[in-house]
């Protein structure tokens, strides 16, 4: 298990203050991180789910450590309505790509070396990046570069991609890498310090696994399978996964959605209680150690009716 940290780590475990008897379930196992935190900090039981197939190996062996505690279920937490276990203490939530997902070349989600272009969270269903951008519509493309990555060149982006699929010049993600590079002006390239093809991977990922539609059923799920004073944490890492959470959990917590939300007070239901007024960010320190951990917000809730 060397090498996964587990963002925002000591806050998480604070709000979901894992109690001896409790039941808690890492709706995103990725790397077991977060899992173990909770094992380890009271004589607890954690369910786990990943869609990915080599997070069974890493669930495997945290079984081996802790037995009938840990219990793991290959699956995609929007579907978590149809688990036996539940309903939870605690429930976490840490989006988007794993580290591990990351660090492994082959999978394609990053351009550090040549691998064919997937970036399937589950590399079992669904089409890959490559096939992806070889079908999908101008439309398409759009809202992933400039709806999901939000990037300010998107246009030249993808008219150099409707150019390139026309090629089959769309296959490996150095190929795309270079092609982002390629539309990039020199002014940017020079003084950002990501990489110009950072945020347009991260968009298409979140487009060919549909990310934003699963937070939009998996955290309701979720929230149904809360005890009464259960608490709900959801980490995100990108402006559009906390979109997602915000407004959600104030909803259920009666407040308004957003500023054009009008509606009387009597026409909402209160549910919960926010834990904080603003989302929980990573410490200068946590950031310094870990630097994926910069861009991560907590938004925590307590289940009260």
């Amino acid at each position: 298990m060397e090498g996964h940290v587990p963002v925002l780590a000591a806050e998480t475990l604070e709000h979901l203050a894992p109690r001896d008897g409790g039941v808690y379930l890492d709706c995103t196992f990725g790397g077991g991180g977060h899992t173990e935190l909770v094992l380890n900090a009271a004589d607890c039981t954690v369910v786990g789910l990943d869609q990915d197939p080599q997070a069974v190996a890493r669930a495997a062996q945290i079984k081996e450590r802790y037995g009938d505690r840990f219990c793991f279920h290959r699956m995609n937490f929007e579907t978590l309505d149809q688990l036996e276990e539940g309903p939870f203490d605690g429930i976490l939530f840490d989006f988007g790509v794993s580290s591990f997902q990351l660090d492994e070349i082959d999978r394609g989600f990053s351009f550090r070396g040549e691998a064919p272009l997937d970036m399937r969270m589950n590399p079992e269903s669904g089409v890959s990046a490559a096939q992806w951008l070889a079908t999908a519509s101008r439309a398409d493309l759009i809202q992933a570069i400039r709806g999901y990555a939000e990037e300010k060149n998107w246009r030249k982006i993808v008219d150099a991609i409707v150019a390139a699929r026309e090629k089959n010049e769309l296959s490996t993600t150095t190929q795309l890498a270079d092609l982002i590079l390629s539309c990039t002006p020199a002014r940017v390239r020079f003084n950002s310090k990501l990489h110009p093809a950072t945020k347009v991977f991260q968009g298409i990922r979140i487009a060919i696994n549909d990310e934003i539609g699963v937070i939009e059923r998996g955290l309701p799920a979720a929230f149904n399978q809360l005890k009464i004073g259960g608490v709900l944490c959801a980490i995100s890492f990108h402006s559009l996964e906390d979109r997602v959470a915000k407004v959600l959990f104030r909803r259920w917590a009666g407040r308004p959605e957003g500023s054009r939300d009008n509606r009387p007070q009597d026409m909402r239901e209160t549910l919960c209680e926010l834990l904080g007024k603003r989302p929980i960010t990573a410490s200068d320190k946590e950031v310094a150690q870990n630097p994926r951990s910069r861009s991560a917000k907590l938004r925590v809730l307590r289940k009260i009716k």
